[in-house]
């Protein structure tokens, strides 16, 4: 049996395959720098190991966000090895999740705009440049958090028109001591940014909205692509909910940036299975 498993920010998706069937499950996600290792053995015992029905998986490739840092790897796998004691633990990035998905065994840029957001050269074997993600706070251009304090920032400043403004109250009835108590006091307030991105999509047309969008998304391009020489000659590919849902937006900025659109994905986790399940991969990460 092999499990995988994809973590943002937001929610977890996990594959169980089990003699070619394969099992999909789905959690909260899973942040070494919002959650302790305690809190994440709590969370995959609470909201995996039921759904599981007791089975132990052979062998765990796990994806996750926050894994640039060699400690919080460390502690991703030791939750892990709590909740399956006797399974091969492979950790890694999201952004190698990402890699496989979309390239492969070929080069390519690689672009992640979910909750959060990073990009990186991988070369077909493994990721050789990455452009820093700084998380919600210093960076994250172009994700659903950027994208999200956007959204409030307009409706708070009153730059929103009265139409914008009356939709905004209508869906989501928050006022703003209720906002910046979410963003500045309450736990996970990238998720809370991320949470308002819907409402980019519902009012798709208003010149606001595109601003915001073309602006935002825009960020990542200048910040991040431009840092890569290898952008110029090979495909720039995205995944992630944003990516997908502004795939429009993405297509105009790279026609504009004069790149190669590759692929776009809402989630890796079809082409991970396929990649983990091919016989030369099956044991190896």
């Amino acid at each position: 049996m092999i499990l995988i498993a994809d973590s943002g920010s937001t929610k977890c998706e996990w594959c169980l395959i089990k003699d070619g069937k394969k099992t999909t499950i789905t959690t909260t996600g899973i942040s070494p720098y919002f959650l302790t290792k305690d809190a994440i053995v709590v969370l995959l015992q609470k909201e995996l190991m039921p759904k599981l029905k007791n089975l132990e998986a052979l062998t765990v490739h796990y994806y996750g966000t926050g894994l640039a840092a060699a400690e919080n790897v460390l502690m991703i796998k030791s939750a892990l090895k709590s909740v399956f004691g006797k399974a091969k633990i492979n950790v890694a990035t999201d952004l190698l999740a990402a890699a496989r998905a979309l390239c492969g065994y070929e080069q390519g840029i690689v672009c992640i705009l979910g909750t959060g957001s990073n990009s990186c050269y991988y070369n077909g074997k493994k990721i050789v440049k990455n452009s820093p993600g700084l998380g919600y706070v210093l960076g994250d251009e172009g994700s659903g958090a950027y994208l999200g304090k956007k959204v409030i920032q307009y409706m708070l400043y009153n730059i929103f028109d009265e139409h914008l403004q009356h939709r905004f109250k209508e869906k989501f009835g928050v006022e703003t001591a209720q906002i910046l108590d979410s963003v500045y006091k309450q736990p996970f307030p990238n998720r809370y940014l991320a949470s308002f991105t819907p409402f980019l999509t519902e009012n798709r047309g208003h010149y606001m909205i595109e601003n915001i969008l073309e602006d935002g998304i825009n960020d990542f391009f200048f910040t991040h692509l431009n840092k890569y020489a290898q952008s110029r000659t090979s495909p720039i590919n995205f995944i992630g909910g944003v990516a997908f849902a502004f795939r429009d937006v993405i297509k105009e900025l790279c026609t504009s940036y004069e790149l190669e659109l590759g692929k776009i994905f809402k989630a890796p986790m079809n082409e991970l299975v396929k990649y983990h399940t091919t016989a030369e991969n099956s044991r190896n990460f």
